[in-house]
């Protein structure tokens, strides 16, 4: 049986998988033309050199990522579907998230996704500097959980750890919470519930009728400091 006709496609996104196995410091054309069973040669045709293959990669993340879709009934529903969304993407492509970074294009990665936010928190009735928060501190939320699971994925066994640290003592004679915070974390869980509460209070002043663009937090534009998020590697 004939084998299915090589394409640029497939090629990168044979190099995708490789890359998110073992990080983009291990693919090498030798390795992709033998994950595809195809002479190295035919590589070159359909991307180029290696170089080039990675550029492509980039572009291609960057596309992944700008697909994200709000659902939902409500402004608040959608905006909660985006963050999750947005974590869930970051958590599956940790190392080619990380070739975009490193290639200066994180802001337009994140581009899209800061549209539907924005979208949304107009729709929800916020605009100018109180909707500008808005965005930011979910895009922060999302990327800031994001480093903390991948921190703990990769740290080193802890002795003691927290299911011998938390107990009547150290919990305040709160037994319920001490059994809770022993066990293991649920991140999925915990990040729903962390970034409903926010959008919940920061959606709040529009339902107070509080949109004027010149109030709420880091509203004073000319004394704003512009901060970049960490992104998650």
């Amino acid at each position: 049986m004939a084998r299915p006709a090589l394409t640029r496609e497939k090629v990168l996104a044979a190099a995708a998988d490789l890359v998110k196995q073992h990080g983009p410091e291990t693919l090498t054309m030798r390795k992709l033309a033998a994950e595809l069973g195809t002479a190295v040669t035919s590589i070159y045709w359909h991307v180029g050199n290696r170089e080039s293959l990675l550029d492509a990669l980039v572009e291609r993340t960057i596309a992944e990522l700008g697909e994200i879709r709000p659902v939902g009934r409500t402004p608040a529903g959608r905006i909660l579907s985006v963050a999750r969304a947005l974590r869930r993407r970051l958590r599956d492509h940790p190392h080619l998230v990380a070739m975009v970074h490193e290639r200066g294009l994180t802001e337009r990665m994140f581009l899209p996704a800061q549209q539907a936010l924005v979208h949304e928190v107009h729709a929800a009735g916020l605009r100018g500097a109180r909707a500008a928060d808005v965005v930011r501190a979910v895009q922060f939320h999302v990327v800031g959980h994001v480093l903390v699971e991948r921190n703990r994925e990769r740290a080193p066994a802890q002795h003691p750890g927290e299911e011998e640290l938390w107990g009547a003592r150290t919990a305040e004679e709160d037994p319920a919470l001490a059994r809770t915070l022993a066990r293991t974390i649920d991140t999925e869980k915990l990040f729903a519930l962390s970034v409903k509460a926010l959008v919940a209070g920061l959606l709040a002043g529009a339902r107070d009728g509080a949109s004027e663009s010149g109030s709420g937090p880091g509203a004073d534009s000319g004394d704003r400091t512009v901060s970049r998020a960490p992104y998650p590697q």
